[in-house]
């Protein structure tokens, strides 16, 4: 084969290649504007957010709701998990399944509601590591939120305080840095840079635990993702974690991305509260 020849066939290869990768990658899109939260917003965030209360408090059954509707309580303090959802909102049936199976444990719960910000930023993936970046300002800020109405909460225990999140919560999760909650639940997200953060910045604090709860081949964070952008990801938060011995991951085979309530996603998460909560 001629030389000119050889490169020509080399240079179809590769855009045949190119387009392949092109045609894998699918189409993303965002809708709206808002990134940042007002003073309205940011009210209706924790009056809309959905909580969950044990009968220790509510004194009969388990209180499944809005937290603006939460009915009169017993003068009784419980551990809290603050819980940011994912790109889908509280409207996730799961969520509300988890927040129920905590509070069968004793465990009330607080999920901010992030659509509570009208004509928020939403999207599609992919798109641009800018748009995600709005995003996850945007949930870091709510974990604020939630400190703040904590401390007027008569059935909140400031001293047995969780922070969990999933997939887009989790990234705020993660990047937390303060010392507002005794420790830390990553659902759903690996820790790494891929396609969407500008860069992870996972923050691990001696002596506050925290935990990674993922699928094994998740198909956003992992190899399975086709167009994540990392080739030697690992697809689970282990290298953030070394040489942290507060800091553990739990890989669950074959699990879908949203895996809150798969026995070995509870069995581990409660291990982790009970031992966290002293319970």
């Amino acid at each position: 084969m001629k030389l000119s020849s050889f490169l020509f066939a080399m240079l179809y290869a590769y855009a045949v290649l190119s387009l392949q990768a092109e045609a894998k990658t699918p189409q993303g899109e965002v809708k709206g504007h808002a990134s940042a939260h007002d003073a309205v917003s940011s009210r209706k965030a924790i009056s809309n957010a959905q909580i969950a209360l044990p009968g220790s408090v509510t004194g009969g059954d388990i209180y499944l709701g809005l937290l603006k509707n939460a009915p009169t309580l017993l003068d009784k303090k419980v551990p809290v998990v603050v819980f940011l959802h994912g790109s889908s909102g509280l409207g996730l049936q799961a969520i509300g399944q988890w927040q129920q199976w905590l509070a069968g444990l004793g465990i009330a719960s607080l999920a901010p509601d992030s659509f509570a910000l009208p004509d928020r930023l939403a999207y599609k993936s992919p798109v641009g590591k800018d748009i995600y970046e709005k995003i996850h300002a945007l949930r870091s800020s709510e974990i604020n939120l939630a400190i703040q109405a904590l401390k007027t909460i008569p059935w909140a225990d400031s001293q047995r305080l969780a922070l969990a999140g999933a997939s887009e919560g989790s990234v705020a999760v993660a990047r937390y840095s303060g010392e507002a909650f005794a420790g830390r639940i990553i659902f759903s997200w690996s820790c790494e840079n891929n396609y969407f953060v500008a860069s992870p910045d996972t923050a691990v604090l001696d002596g506050r635990p925290i935990i990674n709860v993922i699928s094994a081949s998740d198909p956003y964070f992992s190899s399975a993702n086709e167009w994540l952008g990392n080739a030697s990801a690992k697809g689970n938060c282990i290298e953030a974690f070394k040489g942290h011995a507060n800091a553990s991951v739990v890989l669950i085979p074959d699990a879908p991305h949203t895996l809150l309530n798969l026995p070995m996603a509870r069995q581990a998460v409660a291990a982790f509260l009970a031992n966290l909560f002293r319970l």
